[in-house]
């Protein structure tokens, strides 16, 4: 199972590359990898029947007890049966649904492809907390695949809304997990349903699931998002919509219902709410004209039965609510697909549109026919089946005089009736010839025939449902485990004198008269309706109205907060920022009862002589003018604490700090250029002694926190084990490095992505419409390193091209974009020495980074030392040497660098061991002698690689399309050469 689920992950991954070679064809070899899962299910058919339930298990998470751990118990083989069988032929029937499509195909098969693998990953886990996580898997994957006509606008609200109200009702559900994890000492399923633990926290738990499952299930209120993901393809609403994704909620709800039915708020939600759900969705369903609509509306309303069969808790309803599932999914995705072929061949989904393709298209409508006799619940579907068995188990419950039994009850043969009316409603707008307003005969609609091939997977589900009625005695014996989990009855109400089976008779039983009666019910309704033209709403609002309007109502407020705390001034934000600080910290100080102080005059005698130069300088800095000024005065400070650093025996962190703060210093410099050069030019300064008073505030609370801080300690830091770990775990003798690539790898992890936000955010800032980065194109085409040195450049339509001779003469350039710097701005010394030091750099760049596992360095510094190369380039040549220095795209380096990084995480899992484990290596060769080599390494490249990537970004946005921006401002002449780089 652990295998089969590594697939999904990364067969999506070729599936672009695959259909762009072979179009719509690639569906077959997806379809491959669901059909592997469902043979594996079937193969695993025997021992789910003997009650040796599968099980594999792989500790990921120890410190939290989180396994990726998977077993298929009755439920979950249902399940994981609905989800391969049903996913594989939608895959199947996507080859002829997409045939000459090619836009977007290839990204969509993927997507879709990888949420069936999420899908029977949440269906088949033991564990909670992965449950949890492959639930929002799904939640992204699906508003992906919802959203797939992307360029329309309904379609980007559907799959926004979709995305919203599931991840919404996620997150409630996450706490619930949570508190059920916390309660009961254990995420494993089966041991929490083993225990069947009580109590308040218990019943919170339980109530902050359900909301997460109602909303996936699209269970009232929540039931609005689902018929406006009709906005997605067919096969998307077949599979997602019928079969797979809403099918999640139910799934949860049947997994605890047979423990925590009899909980006091269990029944009250689960049935109440589902009951509202199955007339709501079945009236809407008699209103609409779209036939995908009707099929919307009327999975919501059995969305409804299901939670309300489920969810109850018995063993008989049990029984039946799993035919009802099966059934459920079978004839639902295949009503899907119909509406789908229609809708290819046509172009229309109408039913004032469509007449007489019933005679044309004889074989889709027989199979039509006998999907809605499986859904309203005709012999011998297995839709009859399932209907029988639950109307036995709510009379018997209702006799009983079960109030929930009676509500239940009463909601199902109600829902029969609606059921019953739009299901032939639906029947008669896709197939029946139509009679216009004079009682004529409308003309039939023409029909192109489909190919075979289109019709197989709604022919074939269609058909399984009456396989599977027959077969009913065979399901009573697969199906019976699951139900024997549940109490015979409620509290109060006797167990029946005989336990439910399916069959498909039971003879002339009360059951069979009320499942009659409703059919007959509908039939007279749905005549009602189409004769009437009935399309009016119950009530005066809907519930996506009363979603829209809670969204606006969110943005007006957003709006109202914005605009009374965004004022647009950096004092009162950095002020409010200390504010805060002060008060926190200040009474977290006062409220202490206990202080310790152990205060040394000094440590080293440097500190005597760096510590008053730092103060001297942020006193200066208080009083400079200009802004450069103040920033180089500030700089002071951290260059400060580098010569700190480094005589207290941190030469690692002396070089990282030297090299941050010298970058810091050029990012300063690049964004000064374009604001003032003295502060208060514009707006001076306002209330410098309430400024002065809370800067004096900041600075006591910080010293006290320091010094309170420094003596708290009551026992040995892990610090002290640190040297002994990094040379045992890590095979390193730099503690510093070894800590953040191997002992706290996560911690790196984390700050890689700060790195790579922080990046975007400030190219977002700079690149306002889009990432306009054409350096590497511009500098492309450039003449070799010979020519460049002997005759100037020019700016073409083709790029940076040497100047003909005939145009005049300029002195040798040394940097290919020193001829692009104005002449007053350039220095041959220092494109002399850029020259001769750059590569020199870049090598000892690199030997920072594999030599900072032993000694000072490492992927960060290193990165650092060849970010500054790439900032003597910019600085000596402009944003075209910048260009020519690094010619590709700084989003690259992010990228690949962070992938890096997160295959050191991953790739462990394969070979059994934690993320980010390491390995290391050790080998005899010839003349080198002996090597050794610790797979953190590749991490550390990773780190090496993003630290560049955030370095180029800067120069390109803050330095290059600065320079570019303020050239266009300066010279608006495309084809006139001007100045650029730092020195124009």
């Amino acid at each position: 199972m652990l295998l089969l689920l590594g697939a999904f992950a990364l067969l999506p991954m070729l599936l672009p590359w695959l259909v762009a070679r072979i179009g719509s064809r690639a569906f077959y070899v997806a379809a491959l990898l669901p059909i592997a899962a469902f043979a594996y299910t079937v193969i695993q058919t025997p021992a789910v029947l003997a009650g040796e339930i599968p099980f594999e298990s792989f500790d990921w998470i120890p410190p939290l007890g989180v396994e990726l751990s998977m077993r298929l118990d009755t439920l979950s083989w249902i399940m994981a049966l609905i989800v391969t069988g049903v996913g594989a032929l939608v895959l199947l029937y996507c080859r002829w649904y997409f045939r000459g499509k090619d836009e977007g195909v290839g990204q969509f098969s993927a997507v879709l492809l990888a949420f069936a693998g999420a899908m029977y990953g949440l269906v088949i886990t033991d564990d909670l907390v992965v449950l949890v996580m492959f639930w929002e898997v799904t939640s992204v994957l699906s508003y992906l695949l919802i959203g797939f006509y992307n360029r329309r606008a309904g379609s980007r609200r559907a799959a926004l809304q979709a995305l919203l109200v599931t991840t919404l009702g996620g997150l409630v559900m996450l706490i619930g997990v949570v508190l059920m994890v916390v309660e009961t000492g254990t995420s494993s399923i089966s041991e929490i349903l083993a225990a069947a633990p009580t109590g308040p926290v218990i019943d919170a738990a339980l109530v902050l699931i359900l909301v997460g499952a109602l909303s996936k299930s699209a269970i009232f209120p929540f039931h609005f998002w689902l018929p406006g993901a009709m906005a997605a393809p067919t096969p998307v609403s077949a599979y997602l919509h019928a079969a797979a994704m809403v099918k999640a909620g139910i799934y949860l709800i049947a997994l605890f219902a047979p423990v925590f039915a009899g909980s006091a708020l269990w029944r009250p939600i689960v049935i109440g709410l589902g009951v509202v759900t199955i007339l709501l969705g079945g009236i809407q369903a008699l209103r609409e004209t779209d036939l995908k609509r009707i099929l919307a509306f009327g999975t919501v309303s059995q969305l409804g039965f299901l939670a309300v069969v489920l969810g109850y808790g018995i063993q008989d309803a049990a029984l039946a609510g799993l035919a009802l599932l099966i059934s459920h999914a079978l004839f639902k995705s295949a009503l899907f697909l119909v509406v789908g072929v229609i809708d290819r061949q046509l172009s229309t989904r109408d039913i004032g549109e469509l007449s007489g393709v019933g005679r044309q298209a004889p074989v889709m409508a027989t199979f039509s026919v006998i999907a809605v006799a499986s859904m309203v619940g005709f012999a011998p579907t297995i839709g009859f089946v399932a209907k029988e068995g639950i109307l036995t188990a709510f009379l018997h419950e209702a006799a009983g005089g079960a109030l929930w039994g009676i509500v239940a009850l009463l909601g199902i043969v109600l829902g029969s009736v609606l059921t019953a009316a739009y299901g032939i409603r639906f029947l008669w707008g896709a197939f029946w010839t139509k009679k216009d307003a004079a009682g004529v005969g409308i003309a039939p609609t023409e029909w192109p025939d489909p190919p075979i091939g289109f019709l197989g997977a709604p022919v074939l589900l269609s058909g399984l449902t009456v396989v599977a009625g027959i077969a009913a005695p065979l399901l009573d014996v697969v199906l019976a485990p699951y139900a024997a989990l549940a109490p015979a009855s409620t509290p109060g109400v006797a167990p029946p004198e005989h336990p439910a089976h399916l069959a498909l008779w039971h003879g002339l039983e009360p059951a069979l008269w009320i499942s009659l009666g409703s059919i007959a019910a509908g039939a007279a309704l749905c005549w009602l309706v189409i004769a009437t033209g009935w399309h009016r709403r119950l009530t005066p609002f809907t519930a996506a109205g009363a979603y829209n309007a809670t969204l606006r109502g969110i943005a007006r407020l957003a709006v109202i907060t914005t605009s009374f705390t965004q004022r647009g001034s950096l004092p009162v934000y950095v002020g409010t920022i200390f504010v805060v600080l002060v008060a926190a910290e200040g009474t977290a100080l006062l409220a202490g009862s206990q202080w310790q102080a152990q205060l040394d005059a000094y440590q080293t005698p440097m500190q005597l002589v760096v510590a008053p130069i730092m103060i001297a300088a942020g006193l200066v800095a208080v009083r400079a003018r200009k802004r450069y000024t103040g920033v180089v005065l500030v700089s002071v400070t951290g260059l400060g604490m580098v010569l700190l650093f480094a005589t207290s025996g941190a030469p690692d962190l002396a070089l990282t700090q030297i090299l941050v703060e010298t970058v810091t210093l050029v990012a300063f410099a690049l964004v000064l250029r374009r604001i003032p050069s003295r502060m208060g030019e514009h707006n001076a300064s306002v209330w410098p002694i309430a400024r002065a008073v809370l800067a004096a505030a900041v600075g006591v609370t910080m010293a006290f926190v320091a010094i309170v801080a420094t003596a708290a300690r009551t026992v040995k830091p892990i610090s002290e084990r640190f040297p002994d770990l990094a040379y045992e775990l890590g095979h390193g003798k730099n503690v510093v490095n070894v800590a953040l690539v191997d002992l706290r790898g996560w911690d790196t992890m984390g700050e890689l992505s700060v790195l790579i936000l922080a990046a975007t955010g400030v190219a977002s800032l700079v690149f306002v419409t889009h990432r306009a980065d054409t350096l590497s194109r511009s500098t492309a085409p450039l003449p070799p390193a010979a020519a460049r040195t002997r005759r100037p450049l020019v700016e073409t339509e083709e790029g940076v091209r040497p100047r003909s001779e005939a145009s005049g003469s300029q002195r040798m350039a040394w940097l290919v974009g020193g001829q692009r710097v104005r002449p007053e701005n350039r220095s041959i010394l220092l494109e002399v020495i850029v020259r001769i030091l750059f590569h020199s750099i870049i090598i000892v760049s690199l030997y920072v980074l594999f030599a900072g596992h032993n000694l000072p360095g490492g992927g960060f510094a290193g990165g650092l030392v060849a970010g500054m190369a790439l900032v003597m380039r910019y600085v000596a040549g402009g944003r075209y040497e910048l260009g020519a220095a690094a010619p590709t795209d700084a989003g690259r380096l992010l990228g690949i660098g962070m992938s890096i990084a997160v295959a050191c995480a991953v790739v462990p899992l394969f070979f059994g061991a934690p993320p980010l484990t390491s390995a290391f290596f050790e080998i005899e060769v010839p003349v080198l002698g002996h090597l050794e080599f610790v797979t953190s390494t590749l991490f550390d490249i990773g780190v090496y690689l993003v630290v560049i990537g955030l370095v180029l970004d800067v120069l390109r946005s803050l330095g290059a399309e600065v320079d570019r921006q303020t050239q266009e401002l300066r010279d608006p002449s495309p084809q006139v050469s001007g100045a650029s780089g730092v020195s124009a």
